[in-house]
C-alpha cells in the first residue's frame, strides 16, 4: 500500500484494526489504497485516511443516492437537514450524486470518536436514503452494489 506521508501510514496502521474490530465482517479493504469500505443496511461507506497539514485526516464518505434529479427543492431539503446534523453534512459530488461525509483529525483520533463518526456516516446515509429516492429518485448504495 503506498501512503503519501508517515502521519498518514500510521494513523492507518492504527485505525485499520479498530475498523475491524467495530465493524467485523462487513468491513471491505482495497488492497493499494488507505481506504476501508462499511456496509450498515443499504449504506455504504468508504472509511479513508489522508495527509492533512502534517498529520492525518480520517474521512468517511457514504454515497447516500445517485442518480436523483438535483432539483433546488431537493438542495433545499439536503441544507435544512445540514442545520440539525451534529456529525457530518450532506454534499453532492461532481457527478451530482449526493453523499453524506464527515471527518476527524487522524493524530488525536481514539477508537470511541472513530466508532461516532462511522456510525453517524453510515446510520445517516441508511436513514436518508430511502426518502430522497422516493421523493426525487435515484439509487441507493445498496441498488449501485446489486
Amino acid at each position: 500500500m503506498q501512503f503519501e506521508t508517515l502521519p498518514q501510514k500510521e494513523c492507518y496502521e492504527r485505525v485499520a484494526p479498530w475498523v475491524n474490530e467495530l465493524f467485523g465482517g462487513s468491513v471491505l479493504r482495497k488492497p493499494d489504497v488507505p481506504i476501508l469500505g462499511v456496509m450498515h443496511g443499504s449504506a455504504f461507506a468508504q472509511v479513508g485516511v489522508f495527509p492533512w497539514a502534517g498529520d492525518a485526516i480520517i474521512t468517511t464518505r457514504a454515497y447516500v443516492v445517485t442518480g436523483a434529479e438535483v432539483t433546488p427543492d431537493l438542495l433545499r431539503f439536503l441544507l435544512r437537514e445540514n442545520a440539525g446534523m451534529h456529525f457530518g453534512a450532506f454534499g453532492l459530488d461532481d457527478d451530482g450524486d449526493i453523499i453524506f461525509e464527515h471527518s476527524i483529525v487522524g493524530s488525536t483520533c481514539d477508537q470511541k470518536e472513530l466508532e461516532a463518526s462511522v456510525v453517524a456516516v453510515v446510520r445517516t446515509a441508511d436513514d436518508y436514503d430511502d426518502q430522497i429516492v422516493e421523493r426525487w429518485g435515484g439509487q441507493r448504495a445498496l441498488d449501485q452494489i446489486r
